[in-house]
């Protein structure tokens, strides 16, 4: 075979990657959805664990409503009046009406004058901060940004990259101070909410450092958030870490996929902005979009967001938060505390999180633990995501799960 020496190269390198602790390895596969009753909320079932029934405490669905019946309905519906797949790039012929509703309630809902959708909002930030970063750009990112903006990053060539203390605004000035003269345009991108401890940027105070600082840059200075796990689940409308903060950066990245329930990203931004990227950005350009019947069921889903049932189901979601974390204080537990529902269980031990997750899952319970090297050693955590699907039995089962320990 012509690969043969390319594959021991690659059993190589799996190997080492499993010695380091950082091969994922055989992913598991939900065969069934068994939706809530009663006192239970939601059971998923895995292939090759026959009736055993797990509870989903990893899931990014915040809302629960990827089974809404709403939103099945809208997506069930538009499949019937449009087929399955979009059968082409948007500047092609795949563009659909569902599409064009879309990105108005987008921009809509975050107050902006214009939004575009993108297959991810990994393929989002991939591509659009390339675009806008250039030779005399000076880009400045958060220490825990998610891998979408690191690797974004990577792929652009700007004229300087600084890295500034995890929400450390101080660092953040200091670093703003000493890029002055290094690039005509400067770009500061954080993440919202940061996915493996479920803190917030504090837009409030980063937008108004760069502010202070704007005339310093001949092109000014841009604030990009990603708010992937905002949106939807934190601030009283769930309009994510901006209305949180009472901020807003100049262009907002999000996701469908998580509290939305469906699948895609998007950006929110002014119609200059949306326009010109429309016309750049390769990862759009080049990319089939979105289903028009995951389009609709976007639609739908909003809907429900931004209604006195989105509202509801936010409430929902922060007391529900609110007794896991106490729980978990009560029984000795260290918690990152906040109104997010991601909830992380710090152990800060390699051995014990794997040993912990085994535990969980031994008991109907599905946990994600980040290991070292995945985070720095001694910030070993399970990171635990609550979805208002759940029910106060739910919770009181893995934290009494958790007790046995």
């Amino acid at each position: 075979m012509a690969t043969e020496k390319l594959e021991t190269i690659l059993k190589q390198e799996l190997t080492e990657r499993k010695n380091r602790g950082t091969l994922k390895g055989r992913e598991t596969v939900i065969s069934r959805v068994q939706l809530g009753h009663g006192e239970d909320g939601p059971r998923v079932f895995l292939a090759g664990y026959g009736d055993k029934a797990f509870l989903r405490m990893n899931s990014n669905s915040y809302l629960g409503l990827s089974t809404h019946n709403e939103v099945v309905r809208a997506e069930e519906e538009a499949v019937g009046e449009f087929g399955t797949g979009p059968g082409a790039v948007r500047f092609i012929s795949g563009t659909y009406q569902t599409h064009v509703d879309l990105e108005k309630k987008l921009a809509a809902f975050h107050a902006r004058e214009a939004a575009m959708i993108f297959s991810a909002a990994y393929a989002a930030i991939m591509g659009i901060l390339p675009v806008l970063i250039n030779e005399e750009t000076v880009v400045i990112s958060d220490a825990l940004n998610h891998n979408c903006i690191i690797n974004a990053i990577r792929l652009s060539r700007p004229a300087t990259k600084l890295i500034y203390n995890h929400l450390d605004m101080a660092d953040l000035e200091a670093k703003l101070q000493n890029a002055i003269g290094s690039g005509r345009r400067a770009i500061v991108v954080t993440d919202g909410i940061f996915s493996m401890r479920g803190d917030y940027a504090p837009l409030d105070k980063l937008t108004a450092i760069c502010k202070r600082y704007i005339n310093d840059f001949p092109e000014g200075i841009i604030t990009v958030v990603d708010d992937s796990h905002g949106v939807g689940a934190l601030g009283r409308t769930g309009r994510g870490t901006e209305e949180y903060t009472n901020a807003g950066a100049d262009l907002l990245v999000a996701t469908l996929g998580k509290a939305l329930g469906v699948n895609g990203g998007y950006v929110a931004a002014s119609n200059t902005i949306i326009s010109y990227l429309r016309e750049s950005v390769p990862f759009y350009i080049y990319s089939n979009p979105i289903t028009p019947a995951e389009a609709a069921a976007a639609c739908a889903s909003l809907n429900i967001l931004d209604s006195s049932t989105g509202t509801e189901l936010l409430n929902r979601l922060r007391i529900l938060t609110q007794r896991f974390e106490a729980g978990l204080i009560k029984l000795g537990f260290e918690v990152i505390p906040g109104e997010h529902p991601i909830v992380p269980l710090m152990i800060r031990d390699t051995a014990q999180t794997a040993q912990l997750v085994k535990h969980l899952f031994a008991n109907g319970i599905l946990a994600t633990g980040i290991k070292y090297p995945v985070v720095p050693r001694g910030d070993e955590e399970i990171r635990f995501q609550i979805s208002a699907t759940h029910t106060e039995k739910d919770i009181d089962m893995v934290l009494g799960v958790l007790q046995k320990l």
